[in-house]
């Protein structure tokens, strides 16, 4: 177990800030066509992201799956196991479009905050 920093050290909230996002960037990675975990995890990793393990990705994938904003086919493989490949529905598509816009309100109002604080 890590331990608390120390006090006045920064915390780094990337994590939390991650966990707050990751449904609607699993969305918006399913855009250009259908994709399986551990490439939306490559996907979202190109992005800056960092690495995004199966434990985080997979419970999102399938709470999608179950508000019906992606839909899931298993594909049995020649070589190796086979692979869930996830689809955006119309549905994800439109929650994918108000919680954007949202989100993009979100960020340039922090982003306006943090200006105004002198952060570049």
């Amino acid at each position: 177990m890590t331990p608390p920093p120390a006090k006045g050290t920064p915390v780094d909230r990337r994590a939390s800030w991650l966990k707050g996002v990751l449904d609607l960037l699993v969305l918006a990675s399913l855009t250009s066509g259908e994709s399986y975990g551990y490439e939306i995890a490559k996907t979202l990793a190109g992005a800056g992201l960092g690495q995004i393990k199966g434990g985080t990705l997979y419970p999102v994938l399938n709470r999608l799956e179950e508000a019906g904003l992606v839909a899931a086919e298993f594909r049995a493989t020649e070589k190796g196991p086979g692979r869930r490949y996830y689809t955006l529905t119309e549905q994800g598509r439109q929650t994918l479009g108000e919680q954007g816009g949202l989100w993009l309100a979100f960020d340039a109002s922090v982003r306006s905050i943090l200006a105004e604080g002198g952060v570049t």
